[in-house]
């Protein structure tokens, strides 16, 4: 295959999809872990508050962290066990840092919590709303966006699932819709309802034909109106506003949110939980994992959230020793910074790495301006334009190529000859462009400060002189009215002056009545 092969008109790229890898095998159960790292912060929002203490039982299902915050998802133990820690874990996130978690010794059991169904068609939408951030449900297919926010109050037209899944070697959602189709549409039929959405689109890749049949055979034997639409298989298809362009031809602005055009877009296993949560009264507990690379027994396992990212890669044998581990896919995903990390909501792939078969690393060099890079872009961008201004810190420039439209797909660095990582400069500029806002923000309260104090000791003068100016009016006026009346009749000052002097001759009469004897003590 040619270069020229990977590119696609509008942008994007056909990749290699290793996808058979994994996908021929039906899912099935991982183990019960020894122990489970619950990691209290699982979405795009806030950490929930821990509402469990060291030494507590717990069920399946229990909730062990509360949600505070608007974006923040309630977290639940995965299993019935004890709780043996809360502290800090190393999390799944190449910066490895730790956040907090819960740790849970499991007792074997698997006993759950009462489960009770939402009743959401009698409830208002808020509720439900609430009853699926208390369920902990949040976008499965890698962001991690909670599900209660993405039910706003406006107007939603169209409904789009999500189910292109279109970076290789995942197939986890492949095999989910292949598997469980019928769940998956009462799922979307659930968001259909909360959001009144008249139209309902799920995109599929080409390249999973076998999910193709079971979405079309569950839709009609549930006899729904929900359109089945398959896609091509481009990359990055995946990313919401490219997949409600594929399937209508409408682009959706960097600067306006698709929801706002009336589109709004799930994950079809996002919807799968949502229909788990809703009709049968289970939080969010486990998910589907795709285990592939080199790995002797890869395909997909439904593990709970919690488990050690080493037991998973351990049950699926490694063919040797591993360089790395790479969370996601090869495009958008990360080598994990230790295999101790849990599995969370948003680990959807694991791929297995030997230190043979890893890309090279080449050395960066000078950009040639060959145009790959905007020829693959999906955006329409020009890459090289927005590396040239990044690398110069003129971040001027770079917004003016509209840097706030990368989806940070990683097409332009696949492509690019001169193995420059675009990625990684545009991430850059973007923090510095938020940063030099963050810093603009606090200089402008600052100089609001300023001139405020500035304003009010101005005000504080101002009222001070006035003051004074009163009171030298009022004296003013007092010394005119004197020398008037004494303009008038000149006795009035010798009567003032007799006056004061009877009160000083009486004050004196008043001392020397009371003055201590003389020989008598004071």
């Amino acid at each position: 295959m040619s270069l020229k092969d990977f590119f696609f008109p509008s942008g994007g790229l056909h990749l290699p999809a290793h996808k058979a890898i994994s996908s021929e095998t039906p899912i099935l159960s991982a183990p019960l872990p020894e122990k489970l790292v619950i990691p209290l912060s699982q979405s795009a929002g806030e950490a929930a508050r821990p509402v469990v203490a060291v030494g507590d039982r717990v069920l399946k299902g229990q909730r062990i962290g509360e949600a505070e915050a608007s974006l923040s998802v309630s977290a639940h133990a995965s299993t019935s066990g004890k709780v043996v820690d809360i502290g800090l874990y190393p999390s799944a996130h190449p910066s490895g840092l730790a956040t907090q978690a819960v740790v849970i010794v499991p007792d074997g059991e698997e006993r759950w919590i009462d489960k009770t169904p939402i009743p959401w068609q009698s409830l208002s939408p808020d509720r439900v709303r609430r009853a699926l951030q208390a369920a902990g449900v949040a976008g499965l297919g890698g962001a991690v966006f909670p599900t209660h926010a993405k039910l706003p109050d406006t107007e939603v037209t169209t409904l789009v699932i999500n189910g292109a899944e279109c970076e290789p070697y995942i197939t986890c959602d492949d095999r989910l819709m292949r598997e469980r189709a019928a769940e998956i549409l009462e799922g979307v039929g659930i968001l259909r309802d909360l959001l009144a959405a008249r139209t309902v689109l799920v995109g599929i890749e080409d390249n999973k034909p076998e999910a193709i049949t079971a979405m079309c055979a569950a839709n009609a034997a549930a006899d729904l109106p929900f359109q089945i639409v398959a896609v091509p298989s481009r990359y990055p298809t995946g990313d919401a506003r490219q997949l409600i362009h594929a399937l209508t031809g409408i682009r959706i602005p960097a600067t306006r949110r698709s929801v706002s055009l009336g589109f709004q877009v799930f994950n079809v296993a996002t919807a799968f939980t949502v229909a788990r949560a809703v009709l049968h009264g289970e939080p969010v507990t486990a998910r589907v994992v795709t285990l592939t690379g080199h790995l002797s027994r890869p395909g997909n396992r439904e593990c709970l959230i919690g488990t050690p990212v080493r037991n998973l890669i351990a049950q699926a044998e490694p063919e040797g020793t591993l360089e790395s581990v790479v969370m996601g896919g090869p495009m958008m995903g990360f080598a994990l910074p230790s295999l101790d990390v849990p599995i969370v909501k948003a680990s959807n792939c694991l791929i297995a790495r030997l230190p043979e078969t890893s890309p090279a690393t080449l050395p960066e060099m000078p950009c040639i301006r060959c145009g790959a890079c905007a020829r693959a872009c999906p955006q329409g961008l020009q890459p090289f334009e927005l590396y040239r201004w990044s690398r110069a810190r003129e971040f001027g420039q770079v917004e003016r190529y509209q840097l706030a439209s990368c989806i940070e797909c990683g097409c332009c660095a696949y492509v690019c000859p001169a193995q420059i990582p675009l990625v990684q400069y545009f991430r850059f500029a973007r923090g510095e462009i938020r940063s030099r806002a963050e810093e603009a923000k606090v200089a402008e309260g600052a100089r609001a400060r300023f001139e405020f104090r500035q304003f009010r000791e101005a005000r504080d003068k101002a009222e001070k002189a006035e003051k004074l100016a009163r009171a030298a009016a009022a004296q003013a006026a007092k010394v005119a009215l004197e020398a008037e009346l004494k303009a008038v009749d000149p006795e009035v000052d010798a009567s003032k002056k007799a006056l004061i002097a009877a009160a000083l001759e009486r004050a004196r009469q008043s001392r020397e009545e009371h003055a201590p004897a003389a020989g008598e003590s004071a």
